[in-house]
C-alpha cells in the first residue's frame, strides 16, 4: 500500500490523502467532536452531542488506502454547519444587524441554519443572542477553510481526470428519518441523495443502491434526504462533477440512547469499506484508469 499523507488544521479539519489519488473524494462534515472554547452553548451536552454524525469519519476511514482522499471536519456542526449556504443566516439568533446579504431558508426559520438557534425543536442552544462578529469569525475560521479544502480536492481531481465523484457522508436519526419519509411505515437503512437527479449521474446512484442492497441494506433515493449545500455547490454532472450524499441510519451502528458504538459498528465499517472499493472500481472503469492490485 502506498503512503497516506495526513494534513491536520487544528480544530478545523483532518485530510487524509493517498499518494496517487483517484478522481474520488469522500468527506464527513458533521462528525467533528472538538468543541471550540468560544462556543458558549447553554443546552446540556448529551443533547448537543446527538446533533453530531458520530463515528461517520471512522466508518469511511478506509477511503485513503483504497485511493480516495477523506476530509473530515473536526468542529461540530452545531457550532457552524458547512452543509448550509454561507448566507443562510438566522436573524432571530443575532444581537445586532448582519452587515451582508442574507438568503435565509426554511432551515434558518426552523432554527437549524448556518448557525443553529435550536439544538432540537423547542430547546434553545444558547441563552443569549450572538453578535455578528461571532458569526463572521466562525465563517472565516471554520466554514471557509473546510470548503476551500474540499473544493481543492474536487477541482484537482477534475483537472487531472476530466471527471470526479464526491461522496458526502452522514448519519441520520433513525426515528426522525422514518417519520419524514413518503412512506413512514417502510424502514430504510441508507438514503442516497442527489437532489432529485441534479447532482450526480443516474447510473452511478442506481449502481450504488444496487450494491448496498446486495450487502443487505434497505436503501432509498432522495427520501427523505436529498442533499444540501455540499452536494449542490460542488456538482455539475454535465461537466463531469458528480456529488452523492449518503445517510446511514444511526441504529445500524450505534446505540441511539447512549451514543456509543453498538455491536453492529464493525460490520457497518467493513461494509462501508466494501462500498468504497465499489466506488473506486467504478470510477476507474469510467475514466479508464488501470485498476491497481491491493
Amino acid at each position: 500500500m502506498k503512503p497516506i499523507h495526513k494534513k491536520s488544521v487544528a480544530g478545523i479539519y483532518t485530510l487524509l490523502t493517498p499518494e496517487s489519488a483517484l478522481p474520488l473524494v469522500f468527506d464527513s462534515p458533521h462528525s467533528g467532536t472538538i468543541y471550540p472554547a468560544d462556543f458558549d452553548y447553554a443546552c446540556d451536552f448529551p443533547t448537543l452531542e446527538k446533533s453530531e454524525d458520530k463515528y461517520v469519519d471512522e466508518l469511511f476511514f478506509a477511503a485513503p488506502k483504497l485511493g480516495a482522499p477523506l476530509l473530515c471536519a473536526e468542529f461540530p456542526r452545531s457550532y457552524i454547519d458547512v452543509n448550509r449556504c454561507e448566507k443562510d443566516i438566522d436573524v432571530d439568533l443575532l444581537e445586532d444587524i448582519w452587515p451582508e446579504g442574507i438568503e435565509a431558508t426554511s432551515r434558518s426559520h426552523a432554527g437549524i441554519g448556518l448557525i443553529r438557534r435550536l439544538v432540537k425543536p423547542g430547546v434553545p442552544l444558547y441563552s443569549r443572542r450572538l453578535k455578528s462578529s461571532e458569526v463572521r469569525h466562525r465563517i472565516e475560521t471554520y466554514y471557509r477553510p473546510y470548503h476551500a479544502a474540499l473544493e481543492d480536492l474536487i477541482e484537482t481531481a477534475h483537472y487531472r481526470f476530466g471527471q470526479v465523484w464526491h461522496i458526502n457522508c452522514h448519519s441520520m436519526p433513525t426515528h426522525e428519518a422514518q417519520s419524514f419519509r413518503v412512506n413512514p411505515l417502510k424502514a430504510v437503512d441508507i438514503v442516497l441523495g442527489d437532489r432529485d437527479g441534479t447532482t450526480c449521474d443516474k447510473h452511478f446512484i442506481h449502481e450504488t443502491r444496487a450494491f448496498l442492497r446486495g450487502l443487505g441494506y434497505s436503501v432509498a433515493i432522495n427520501d427523505p434526504y436529498k442533499g444540501v449545500e455540499l452536494v449542490r455547490r460542488y456538482s455539475n454532472p454535465a461537466t463531469g462533477r458528480h456529488s452523492l450524499q449518503i445517510e446511514i441510519a444511526r441504529s445500524v451502528y450505534l446505540n441511539e440512547k447512549t451514543y456509543e458504538k453498538s455491536s453492529g459498528f464493525k460490520e457497518t465499517r467493513d461494509n462501508m469499506e466494501h462500498l468504497i472499493r465499489f466506488c473506486a472500481d467504478y470510477v476507474q472503469n469510467q475514466t479508464s484508469i488501470p485498476i491497481a492490485a491491493d
